[in-house]
């Protein structure tokens, strides 16, 4: 059975705030059948799969899962906008650019999406989080050649690690805090939740150049998540 499918299109449905009796009335099944689908208790045949896409608007593609796109796109490198300024033909693969691009595109749609909330904490939050976390990655391959000098930091390297991971932590608190309208200290937060409220629909709308990309980093996060738990619970298997 299809893990993806159930939870498309109850997602579909309820972005488009339509009950689960008008949705079964209008694919001619019944609520409990619809049901059954959403919860994936049961598996639809291909009929319905081409109804339900139409319903939506979405692809059949989209509806299993095989894309992130609802139109059911595939994005390829060239396609994707280049946020970062670099123009420059990078000494790698094309799968590696595909990732590069998608990342910053996604980091941009991120700062657009948290400054609609006029939250001042959770754009600092957020940036504070961001850097250090390139910052640990930096140095990370930094210290891989024994002949860089460490004189480059201030922080010694000791300690820079576990430091920013201390921070990193903070920082995800206080945004969990502000986007759920929790001002701790002087902190500020965000006053109206619908400022965040986002579906399929308007990530494309509002976001035309970076939703493709966020989309695309979802499914292949959740990809890679699913594989590494797969393989662990497997490993711990008696």
């Amino acid at each position: 059975m299809n893990d993806d499918f159930p939870r498309i299109i109850t997602l579909q449905r309820k972005e488009r705030k339509i009950s689960q009796k008008k949705a079964a009335t209008d694919l001619g099944i019944s609520q409990a059948l619809l049901s059954h689908y959403e919860k994936g208790i049961r598996e639809c045949g291909l009929d319905f799969l081409v109804r339900i896409a139409d319903y939506y608007n979405v692809s059949c593609d989209y509806l299993l899962g095989r894309t992130p796109e609802p139109g059911g796109k595939t994005l390829t490198l060239e396609e994707i906008p280049d946020d970062d300024g670099n123009n420059e033909i990078m000494p790698s693969n094309k799968v590696l650019q595909y990732y590069r691009k998608i990342i910053n595109n996604s980091i941009s749609l991120l700062f657009s999406f948290s400054q609609r909330a006029n939250s001042v904490t959770l754009i600092r939050e957020v940036s504070s989080y961001l850097m250090l976390s390139v910052y640990k990655l930096f140095r990370i391959i930094y210290n891989a050649c024994p002949h860089n000098d460490q004189k480059l930091f201030k922080v010694p390297k000791v300690v820079a690690n576990d430091s920013a991971n201390a921070i990193i932590s903070l920082n995800e608190s206080n945004i969990k805090a502000a986007s759920s309208g929790i001002a701790l200290g002087t902190n500020d937060s965000v006053e109206d939740a619908e400022t965040l409220y986002v579906t399929t629909t308007t990530l494309s709308k509002d976001f035309p150049d970076y939703a493709d990309s966020l989309l695309n980093l979802i499914k292949i996060s959740e990809e890679s998540i699913a594989r590494t738990r797969d393989t662990l619970q497997t490993q711990h298997r008696p």
